[in-house]
């Protein structure tokens, strides 16, 4: 179990490990580093795995809770180059995932724009999240990019959807390790 904290505090111990979020896509200094500084003591002591984590808001139709708490403006949805540049700044400073997300009750899901471009300015594995809420919309997220869908709120709403996105992840991993294959 990984831990996606919205406080420098809200730390687990029986947690795996931590997707430790900068907030790269905005401009707030206490997402960008400012909570980090907090917790950082509390996490040296933990025996969570740290996973340092670029955290890329997207605009996907309205003001999501992320948009809101943490003040800032999401990347526009139109402009996948500075979703690009904005991942590969990220990686270039060490980050070791990128999470792009329209955030929770998002109008349409990070567009396959971004998501390949983002994917073919980085080399670290994308997390792509927000209105995720068909499996159609997860298959065109992997088909564009990404190596981790997140679904959590259409999973609340219909718990045979967990389910659902299994087979859609076992085959289409089997269709990306074939292809693979024969490169």
């Amino acid at each position: 179990m990984l831990l996606f904290p919205s406080h420098s505090l809200h730390l687990d111990d029986q947690a795996d490990g931590i997707l430790l979020l900068s907030l790269i896509s905005g401009r707030n200094p206490e997402f960008l580093i400012g909570q980090h500084v907090i917790a950082a003591p509390l996490l040296r002591q933990s025996n969570l795995q740290i996973l340092p984590t670029g955290y890329m808001l997207v605009d996907t139709g309205r003001q999501t809770t992320a948009s809101y708490m943490s003040g800032t403006t999401p990347l526009p949805h139109d402009k996948p180059a500075i979703a690009a540049c904005t991942a590969m700044a990220g990686e270039q400073l060490g980050l070791r995932l990128m999470y792009l997300d329209g955030g929770s009750g998002a109008m349409y899901p990070v567009s396959a724009a971004i998501i390949r471009a983002v994917r073919q300015a980085v080399e670290v594995p994308i997390i792509v999240g927000g209105g995720i809420n068909t499996t159609e919309k997860a298959q065109a997220a992997l088909a564009a990019g990404a190596d981790v869908v997140v679904v959590g709120n259409q999973i609340e709403k219909d718990p045979g959807f967990l389910a659902d996105m299994s087979g859609i992840v076992r085959s289409f991993n089997s269709s990306r390790i074939t292809a693979d294959l024969s490169d």
